[in-house]
């Protein structure tokens, strides 16, 4: 029985289809839900203000995620607590994850970019591998 359950998205359809999942499931368990998002920061600043300007420059990118999600969640009659984290996306979502004690993680299975999943390996694929907990893929 899960107790509680994150559910990571990017912003992506894909990720939207996995939250419907990750709702269900919250409410059949009876769960609370969170939902992480992460921006990765390309470049190294120089300073402790470029890192605190830059994160809040890129908080922006996931308001709409956000906003909707906190919607879709409210229309199924349930809270869901999201958070927004920097770094490298399976890293910092599988240390998340460990940290907070998540039972489950719910990812969609296509994110953002096909060509870069082709590249250097799709990040559900290796959140199954990395995740500390039991991780649920939805197509």
């Amino acid at each position: 029985m899960f107790k509680k359950i994150l559910h990571a998205n990017d912003g992506s359809e894909g990720a939207f289809r996995a939250l419907a999942e990750a709702i269900e499931i919250a409410k059949l368990h009876g769960a609370e839900l969170h939902m992480v998002s992460v921006e990765e920061i390309q470049w190294m600043p120089g300073s402790r203000e470029e890192v605190i300007g830059e994160k809040e420059l890129k908080n922006h990118r996931f308001e709409d995620a956000i906003k909707r999600a906190k919607r879709q969640a409210k229309k199924q009659k349930l809270e869901i607590t999201t958070h927004l984290l920097i770094g490298h996306p399976v890293k910092a979502i599988s240390e998340f994850a460990k940290q907070k004690g998540f039972d489950v993680l719910v990812i969609g299975y296509v994110g953002h970019s096909r060509l870069h999943d082709m590249l250097i390996g799709g990040t559900a694929e290796r959140l199954v591998r990395l995740a500390p907990c039991t991780v649920i893929v939805v197509k």
